[in-house]
């Protein structure tokens, strides 16, 4: 039977969900799937956690989903599981390196994360805690040469990894986004529809200060006036009659024309939760990230639902 541990407490160590006795050093000549069940045996066996075989299926399958190799020698394996009351998490480490990925360097650091399904960003959280080693390029090897097991715990205490209160907006925005600025004609903004397959595109101006967005659907509330798009039969418009305008002098029409200064952002560091207050409240599937007025990333509705249900 599961030991009964109450959840951890806001601002605590990541250490605090393990202890000398979950780490186990020197794992060479094992495979991905050896070292998951390794870890994830030992952990049942001291922390007395069940249905040990579906939890591994689970990790596997998430692994082979999308692989948890993060950074620099540190692979995060993981999965979000019913029946938890706690989280759990389990230390190996590999100074020859375990091939988690093809194509990838092998790691030298592996942690074993058991997340209680119903503690969402906690994964996150984590990560967060553990960004000043994933920083340092040389930390998962560095550590890997340790020779006890209290030594890879001093790694971890003197690398200060607390956890945060919470997951904010800048842990789950994309960073790699398309962006116009207000200068740009009408032209260049239906060439980025069609090359992106997107229907939204974030417009800055000479600051890159994030003044507004432009919409697939505003260009054909442009091209269909009013009396067009009530009209219940446009049979009579064959040939895209109404799109004429629009063609000819598409490449000295402006952004301006068709901005809209109306939609959902949030700053870097506000709760990630918010995210989809503003995303509610703009009807929008999509949530823009600002430091300030400046555009540091994008949070679309696919992602934001991955991060609180899935990751």
């Amino acid at each position: 039977m599961q030991k009964p541990e109450l959840p951890p407490k806001p601002n605590v160590s990541l250490t605090s969900f393990f202890s000398v006795d979950d780490i186990l050093i020197h794992q060479e000549a094992v495979s991905r799937n050896q070292i998951i069940r390794l870890l994830l045996t030992h952990l049942a066996e001291s922390h007395g956690i069940m249905e040990m075989e579906s939890y591994y299926n689970a990790i596997i399958e998430r692994e082979n989903a999308s692989g948890t190799v993060v950074s620099h020698g540190i692979a995060i394996p993981h999965a979000r599981l019913d029946g938890l009351n706690r989280p759990y998490v389990g230390v190996a480490t590999s100074a020859k390196g375990i091939l988690f990925a093809e194509g990838q360097p092998p790691v030298h650091l592996i942690l074993l994360l058991l997340i209680p399904r119903d503690q969402p960003g906690l994964y996150l959280q984590i990560l967060r805690a553990l960004a000043k080693i994933l920083r340092d390029h040389d930390a998962a090897r560095s550590v890997s040469q340790a020779t006890t097991p209290d030594e890879v715990m001093r790694f971890f205490e003197h690398g200060g990894t607390v956890l945060p209160d919470y997951v904010c907006a800048a842990d789950i925005m994309s960073d790699a986004f398309i962006s116009l600025h207000k200068k740009d004609s009408i032209k260049t903004a239906i060439d980025c529809f069609i090359a992106n397959e997107i229907n939204e595109i974030p417009v800055l101006d000479r600051n890159d200060d994030l003044v507004g967005v432009v919409r697939a659907g505003a260009l054909l509330k442009v091209c269909l006036p009013d009396y067009l798009r009530w009209m219940s039969d446009l049979s009579p418009i064959i040939n895209f009659e109404p799109f004429t305008t629009i063609l000819r002098k598409e490449h000295k029409s402006w952004l301006s024309d068709i901005l809209i200064d109306e939609f959902a952002s949030v700053q870097l560091n506000a709760p990630a939760v918010s995210v989809a207050g503003e995303m509610t409240r703009h009807n929008s599937t999509k949530c823009y990230v600002l430091d300030g007025k400046k555009l540091k990333g994008v949070i679309n509705l696919p992602r934001f639902l991955n991060k609180v249900f899935r990751e």
